[in-house]
């Protein structure tokens, strides 16, 4: 049986494709390695990429993905809706094929290891990779943003990286780098433009707050769109699956005087996330099939 690892690094880059094309193509110049989707959004001013591979080639398909957009990016003059640390955000090992989990905390060491050594940029293990139980969070890693992590660690404090010293990169920040299972990025929009209000609905749904288990949210303003937006990460599907999420959102808003107008998955979704009847059923909007991860990695397969 073929190894095949996930790995779906997202970029402080949401408003300009070109640099994301560059990343990309660094991931692709790495042999056995596939890209399989890529996703940009100005307001949350963030791109998502996924790419499969050997446990070796994803390793380095994440090194020169991270070695761009340090490049790239300088988070000095970058605002977005989500909250980030890095010119490289957040780099996860998601188990596919002929691996464990624990397989990829140990891919997710090494490339944290590596990034240090080859672009001096300090990195926090999160998720199964992680080595202090608070950091398994990743919220807990990315508390303060680039601005207030960078604040803090001017001070002795026990925010310094699992590697490099205690200080941020100038302009990459810090990345955090880890290994989890499939995650489902998923967000519900609003009839308001009220983020108010999309904020109390992710507090009541989240996992954190006493809501859904392994759900987290946040309210996000689409100011493109003049939108509230429920922002949503999935962590298990098989607990709390995105039906249940979303009937979850639709109940919350209309309790709070407003409506659901549609949904959105960022990213790939595997087929058994899915419900029946999920283009109506959970009001998805510009949604295709090539956005299933088994069908895109088919694709990949048959190259």
């Amino acid at each position: 049986m073929k190894t095949i690892v996930e790995c779906v690094p997202n970029f402080s880059e949401g408003r300009d494709p070109r640099v994301i094309d560059r990343i990309a193509s660094a991931i692709d110049s790495v042999a056995g390695v596939g890209v399989l989707h890529r996703t940009m959004d100005a307001d949350h001013h963030r791109a998502v990429i996924t790419f499969v591979g050997n446990r070796e080639g994803v390793a380095e398909g994440a090194l020169r993905a991270m070695g761009q957009a340090a490049e790239l990016i300088d988070l000095n003059h970058h605002s977005g809706a989500h909250p980030r640390i890095g010119a490289t955000d957040v780099v996860p090992f998601v188990p596919v094929s002929n691996v464990t989990l624990q397989d990829c905390a140990l891919i997710a060491q090494a490339v944290g290891r590596e990034a240090c050594r080859r672009f001096g940029i300090p990195v926090y293990l999160y998720g199964a990779a992680a080595r202090q139980p608070e950091r398994a969070r990743l919220e807990n890693v990315r508390r303060g943003q680039f601005e207030g992590l960078r604040a803090e660690l001017a001070e002795a404090t026990d925010r310094c990286p699992d590697f490099g010293d205690a200080e941020l990169h100038p302009t990459a920040g810090a990345t955090a780098v880890g290994a989890r299972k499939f995650l489902v990025a998923y967000n519900v929009n609003l009839m308001t433009p009220d983020v108010r209000l999309a904020g109390r609905i992710a507090r009541k749904i989240r996992a954190s707050s006493g809501g859904l288990p392994h759900v987290k949210a946040i309210g996000v303003d689409l100011k493109t769109r003049n939108q509230a937006q429920v922002s949503i990460n999935l962590t298990d599907f098989e607990i709390s699956s995105i039906q249940r999420v979303f009937l979850a959102v639709c109940r919350e808003a209309e309790r709070m005087g407003t409506r659901v107008s549609d949904s959105e998955i960022v990213g790939l979704v595997p087929r058994r996330a899915l419900p029946p009847s999920y283009q109506s059923s959970l009001q998805l909007k510009d949604f295709r099939p090539d956005m299933v991860f088994e069908n895109r990695l088919a694709a990949w397969l048959k190259l």
